[in-house]
């Protein structure tokens, strides 16, 4: 009977050891750093990349990441509800007043080159526009695609949204902050475009570099075909830069970690495997 009661102790001990060891294994995965990703739905393949490859070597790192569009990725930015804002524009000046009104230091950081192309359905023989051409496509003024070389039949113009950069983008350089139409199908993200104008051979839209597959024929403009080459010179009419924003007063070093991370040799290598043009 003693070695029982001598044994009951031991066990107990064993059992709260093992419980222990159990629970901080637990509070260990619960500890880990967060990083927290928001905006632009053009910048979220490269992100996307990004973190997969980041997470294999680096495990303590815990990161989420959603798209709703730069204007949603900046605003979070400044109420601090992210870390880091991606971004397919720079800032707008009433942002970069709420953000100076906040006595937030708001840091630009270019991550790639990307271009914003114009799309067809495959069967749509028009191969080439002008700046002017795309810009009547969608202010209204040409309304038939036989006005422009095509068959005869009304344009489908496909637009992305107000909060997103690739809309600011667009209405800036082509529409020359003129208002896309009313008419126009408005669409919440690149991928959105995509579906919509491979279904209809009268459709138009415009997407990232990074978005073009064989679903929908990328247009060249004045000419001049969307390469990485013409993108990275600027000689594509709709170049632009994409971009990350931080608030460097609050900026977590496993953020900045993260950043030089997509800023190094390998993020790089990942813009390019996204679709996009590196630095």
């Amino acid at each position: 009977m003693k070695n029982i009661f001598y044994r009951l102790p031991i066990l107990s001990l064993i059992f709260l050891t093992m419980l222990a060891v159990v629970t901080g294994c637990s509070r260990d995965q619960n500890n880990k750093s967060k990083i927290v990703i928001k905006g632009s739905t053009t910048v979220l393949p490269i992100t996307q990349k990004a973190v997969e490859a980041y997470s294999k070597i680096n495990d303590s790192v815990s990161i989420s990441i959603s798209g709703g569009g730069s204007g949603e990725g900046i605003k979070a930015l400044i109420d601090g509800n992210t870390d880091i804002a991606n971004s397919s524009r720079q800032l707008k000046e009433v942002e970069t007043k709420l953000a100076a009104e906040k006595k937030l230091s708001i840091k630009e950081i270019p991550v790639a080159y990307d271009m914003i192309v114009p799309v067809v359905h495959p069967d749509n023989p028009v191969k080439n526009l002008t700046i002017d051409q795309l810009k009547a496509i969608y202010d209204g003024s040409i309304n038939n695609w036989k006005q422009i070389g095509g068959k005869d039949g009304k344009i489908i113009a496909v637009s992305r949204d107000t909060s997103s950069g690739t809309y600011e983008v667009w209405h800036e350089k082509v529409m020359h902050k003129t208002d896309v139409k009313k008419d126009a199908l408005l669409q919440a993200s690149n991928g959105a475009i995509v579906s919509t104008v491979s279904q209809n051979p009268k459709a138009i839209g415009y997407i990232g570099y990074g978005y073009i597959n064989d679903r929908v024929r990328p247009l060249t403009v004045n000419g001049i075909e969307g390469t990485i080459e013409n993108g990275k010179s600027g000689k594509f009419p709709v170049s632009r830069k994409l971009y990350i924003f931080i608030n460097e007063e609050k900026v977590t070093d496993k953020a900045k970690e993260f950043i030089d991370y997509i800023l190094g040799a390998e993020g790089q290598a990942l813009v390019q495997e996204a679709g996009f043009i590196p630095l």
